[in-house]
């Protein structure tokens, strides 16, 4: 059990005599810790003596929104009391729902049950009070995109020693977001000393509904390898406060790791090890379980610059150089960070080879889905040290300035879509790329058509390049470079940014802001660091995406985050402190 319970004796001539619980008092909408010997009192009993045993049921009580993370967007209606409940109590009623989704919403409420039962852990004090849940889902629409409708309500009554939550949602994945609030509104106690047990409030109603249909985490595995389990666990960290994309940034130039068995010399080339790859087996388990957790799981393979490792094997397989200045030295006259490789625009083959792993992926991910193509940081001096490229450019009646290069590399994208489409069978799909020098808002629409691409912009935040991007009519992913990226503070001069920082970063609510995400980009980054850089801080962020509050001061919100934190220790998700142990335990005392 991983919830902050404080069980302590106190010394008395010279020997331990009085055994003592911490127990927490809602003082004018806080929750302050006190202390009270241990005797034969009942929590509940307890608890009408305004006495809480957890910090955590204190809060379900005393916070006006439960302590419940993200803000619903709706009516909510909360009251302040609660009851004894336990995990084998819980009952689901499915008999409404169509056929057709009734595997899916049974896997969402196995994933809640779990989370309900990590809550309470072992030595569950029994009650007798059942919990019945009811769900009903309108539409049998299992598709997780930008159009998806995420609404739900909730309302719980209790009668009778029976507790009844009657949830509605457009979609499943509205209906997984319900689960996920009723599980806020659940919190573990202490029962006695060798004994715990869980609460619940008794009365709720909420209406809730996401602000933006893109919220979303970036992580990096081409710089330093994330094994599979790690990704998993991001993917519970996401759904546990409603974010529903994990963008997975799997490509760069420092390696190659998925399995392409169209062409194995991707990861023969470009892997860190044959330990260290990414298996078509792995990515179907990644997709599969994302999308069960309301997480779509969106892949970017970077292209043309950031694409070094892995197309090394061109002219060996009489294919041609696939990609320019691979390794080339001094590598900052050739790219943003060694090694250094942009793909070969003029080589036909590169094409043939992209099409081979659009395939491959598509596989996977569904002819529909989205794809990530990068396309940001292509250095114009690459390209102009190729021999091969200069030719060509020269035989196309185009020289060797910005403008040139620039049609080149827009030249590429139209190409790299043909591909797509062709692969796919179906138009008009989107692609994303990131901003850029070809993006600039003075290019972009002699390259670029806004009807097909997504521009993920990663620029400051007084920057003006988003508006003028939304003025000329393009679609919108922001992520704002000086609060919304995560590695910053561990590298260079950059400064680390707070999650008080990322919670105050409001963006456009334009309806060309599809929503955007925080970047935990992987240079300085492996698996014992993963979840102490990203939480809580992308749980400021969901937040922000979900409900956008207006004008919120983050002391009121520290309390609410504190208690998302130890939800997510509670499913083996360990996110850096906020503050010290003592300022939880005395609510915004520590101002």
């Amino acid at each position: 059990m991983l919830f902050k319970v404080f069980l302590g004796l106190v010394l008395i001539g010279g020997s331990y005599q009085t055994r003592f619980y911490n127990t927490y008092q809602c003082i004018e909408g806080r929750c302050e810790r006190s202390s009270i010997p241990v005797n034969t009192i009942e929590v509940l009993d307890l608890k009408a003596k305004g006495q809480h045993t957890t910090l955590a049921a204190c809060r379900l009580v005393c916070d006006s929104n439960a302590a419940i993370w993200p803000l619903p967007t709706g009516l909510t209606q909360l009251n302040n009391d609660y009851l004894g409940v336990h995990p084998d109590q819980f009952e689901f009623d499915l008999k409404d729902l169509p056929e057709t989704i009734v595997p899916f919403v049974s896997t969402t409420t196995d994933s809640f049950m779990k989370n309900i039962r990590q809550l309470c852990g072992e030595n569950c004090t029994r009650t007798e009070i059942f919990v019945y849940i009811h769900i009903i889902v309108k539409s049998t629409n299992l598709d997780l995109n930008w159009d998806t409708k995420e609404d739900y309500s909730l309302a719980l009554t209790t009668r009778d020693r029976e507790v009844r939550v009657h949830i509605a949602s457009t979609t499943v994945f509205g209906a997984r977001h319900a689960l996920e609030t009723l599980s806020q509104l659940t919190a573990p106690i202490v029962t006695s000393e060798t004994s715990f047990g869980l609460v619940m409030l008794d009365s709720a109603a909420i209406k809730d509904s996401p602000v933006f249909p893109h919220r979303g985490l970036l992580i990096d595995t081409a710089r330093n390898y994330l094994p599979v389990d790690d990704i998993l666990r991001t993917i519970n960290g996401l759904a546990s406060v409603k974010m529903n994309v994990l963008h997975w940034h799997a490509t760069d130039s420092q390696s190659f790791p998925l399995e392409i068995r169209r062409e194995p010399n991707m990861t023969r080339y470009g892997s860190y090890s044959p330990d260290q790859i990414y298996t078509v087996d792995d990515m179907r388990r990644i997709v599969f379980y994302g999308k069960s957790q309301g997480v779509r799981v969106l892949l970017e393979l970077d292209s043309p610059s950031h694409a070094g490792a892995g197309w090394e094997w061109g002219e060996e397989s009489d294919l041609g150089k696939l990609a320019v200045c691979v390794s080339q030295q001094p590598w900052r006259d050739y790219c943003i960070q060694p090694p250094c490789g942009q793909l070969n625009p003029v080589n036909e083959n590169t094409y043939v080879v992209l099409g081979e792993i659009y395939a491959e992926v598509l596989s996977i991910w569904g002819r529909e889905a989205v794809l990530h193509l990068g396309g940001d940081e292509v250095f114009f001096n690459c390209w102009n040290s190729s021999s091969e490229i200069v030719e060509k450019m020269t035989e196309d009646g185009m020289g060797r300035k910005t403008e040139d290069f620039l049609k080149l590399w827009a030249q590429f994208h139209t190409r790299q879509l043909n591909q797509l489409d062709k692969v796919r069978g179906i138009l008009n799909v989107k692609v994303i790329l990131w901003s850029s020098y070809l993006t600039s808002p003075e290019f972009i629409e002699s390259y670029l058509d806004k009807n097909r691409y997504v521009i993920q912009t990663w620029v400051e935040s007084d920057s003006p390049i988003p508006s003028q991007l939304l003025n000329l009519g393009y679609k919108l992913i922001m992520s704002t470079k000086n609060t919304w990226y995560l590695d910053h503070g561990f590298w260079g001069r950059t400064k680390y940014h707070t999650w008080r920082d990322a919670y105050n970063n409001k963006i456009p609510t334009s309806n060309l802001v599809l929503g955007g995400e925080a970047c935990m980009w992987g240079e300085y980054l492996n698996g014992g660091s993963l979840d102490s850089r990203v939480w809580p801080r992308t749980a400021a962020v969901a937040e922000r995406l979900w409900s956008n509050p207006a004008n919120i001061n983050t002391e009121e919100v520290e309390p609410r985050l504190q208690a998302q934190g130890e939800r997510l220790e509670s499913r083996m998700i360990f996110p850096e402190a906020i503050a010290p142990e003592w300022c939880s335990q005395h609510e915004r005392q520590c101002s």
